[in-house]
């Protein structure tokens, strides 16, 4: 009498997780000689891990078609931000499967392991089975994260304190932004580890973080005598939610072509933009904030430069953080960023446009993205995404919500568009460095 077949578990999720091992049909052979699906699901997980990591389409197609050719099958594949739906054909065969995942996030620790899987799978995996590859691909896509909800919390503190300095605020409005922009960031990754949706999560993060802005301003204002006009650095304190890697894998992705994944991941970044900007809106109506030009400093260029690259080092570092970069590769992206981003402050300064600085400065943060990637193997778009976040017009979004909401068409429609010029600008910049530095990007086929 022969053994039932063991029942496999049914994810309870309303975004099932599918059972990988489940397609190992033969557990001794090497994968060379499984059969096609077991193949094609390989590059297929290869492909959705890679998408959960935060890259674009291009990259995310380009490791499928890595382990694709290593197996000897031909791989068509349509991306998107959340879903890839790919066929593989071998011999006049084919399989096909449609993958998705249940949010869109950002892992850049895990991306540089996956990366290093792809480029090495040829190398290292053709003798092993099936079986003993998921078993590497559950290790990678298992992993923890590098950093506590605490330190996150502190990394966003960091970041948004720097960015608020590079905005112009000075020391008060740098302390408040730190509390709220820690605290802010601290409730979001607590209601991320409960699976809350983005829009919920993001809401109340940013409501949070501007609450505790208030809170510090209010006491600093009653034990100190502090100002009222130093109310205006709030905006730094949410500027932890800008969707900087949707935001400018969006622009990559359209500059290749795949529409799909440009204008799913750009839609993303404008809810995830337009729900924070509401949110902190309507938290300033309830407290009476005005988003106030900041208080000249009066620093001499030297100083302004010194302090630009440091507060540049901090914002990219904090960022970076954020995204679960290893700490080497944060202060990688750190120091690209402090040089980018300095310089194209710089231009601001000299009265070179906003956004033909923001190109310019992409510019820079892609080449020298791409002889770090060359000394050292971390991925670009984990180098150059947290370099070029501390110069998304978060300030200009949020006056232009402000006056819009307030009916102020004119006044909001000016910085809306100052903030889209900007926007388009800086993945033209890496889109233009990545046609200058990679021959296999800068072709079609």
């Amino acid at each position: 009498m022969s053994e039932p077949e063991p029942r496999i578990h049914l994810s309870e999720h309303h975004h099932m997780a599918i059972p990988w091992h489940s397609f190992v049909q033969n557990a001794n052979v090497p994968v060379t000689k499984a059969g096609l699906t077991e193949r094609a699901t390989i590059v297929g997980r290869v492909g959705i891990i890679m998408l959960s990591c935060g890259t674009g389409a291009w990259r995310v197609r380009e490791a499928m078609n890595t382990v694709a050719r290593a197996l000897r099958l031909t791989c068509a594949a349509d991306v998107g931000l959340i879903t890839i739906e790919y066929t593989c054909f071998d011999n006049g065969r084919h399989y096909s499967q449609a993958l998705a995942l249940p949010t869109s996030g950002v892992n850049t620790d895990k991306l540089t392991d996956m990366e290093r899987f792809v480029n090495q799978f040829a190398a290292t995996c053709l003798m092993l089975t099936p079986r003993e590859i998921h078993d590497r691909l559950d290790q990678i896509q298992n992993k923890p994260g590098n950093f506590s909800a605490l330190t996150a919390g502190l990394a966003s503190a960091l970041a948004c304190a720097a960015f608020t300095f590079l905005l112009g605020g000075g020391p008060i409005e740098m302390v408040c932004a730190f509390l709220g922009a820690g605290v802010g960031n601290y409730t979001r990754r607590l209601m991320g580890a409960r699976r809350i949706t983005v829009t919920a999560s993001t809401a109340v993060s940013v409501a949070v973080s501007c609450l505790a802005y208030l809170l510090l301003f209010r006491l600093l204002e009653l034990s100190f005598g502090v100002s009222q006009a130093h109310e205006a650095g709030y905006i730094g304190a949410m500027l932890f939610v800008i969707p900087g890697f949707p935001f400018i894998t969006s622009g990559l992705d359209m500059a290749k072509l795949d529409m799909r994944s440009g204008l799913e991941r750009g839609t993303f970044a404008i809810m995830v933009i337009t729900v924070a900007t509401v949110t902190g809106w309507l938290v300033a109506l309830l407290v009476h904030f005005e988003p106030q030009d900041f208080i000249p400093l009066d620093l001499s260029f030297g100083v302004k430069l010194g302090l630009r690259l440091l507060a540049s080092f901090c914002g990219v570092y904090g960022f970076s953080i954020m995204f679960n970069s290893p700490r080497r590769l944060a202060a990688s992206a750190g120091l690209l960023g402090a040089v980018a981003n300095t310089l194209r402050l710089t231009l601001v300064d000299f009265a070179a446009p906003g956004a033909a600085a923001a190109f310019l400065g992409a510019l820079v943060a892609g080449l020298l993205a791409s002889a770090v990637n060359r000394d050292t193997g971390y991925p670009r778009i984990s180098l150059t995404v947290p370099a070029i976040v501390i110069m998304v017009p978060g300030l200009y979004m949020y006056r232009a919500m402000f006056n819009l909401g307030g009916s102020h068409f004119d006044v909001g429609a000016s910085w809306l568009v100052k903030a889209i010029l900007i926007v388009i600008a800086l993945p033209l910049g890496l889109a233009a460095a990545r046609i200058l530095t990679d021959s296999d990007w800068r072709h079609v086929d």
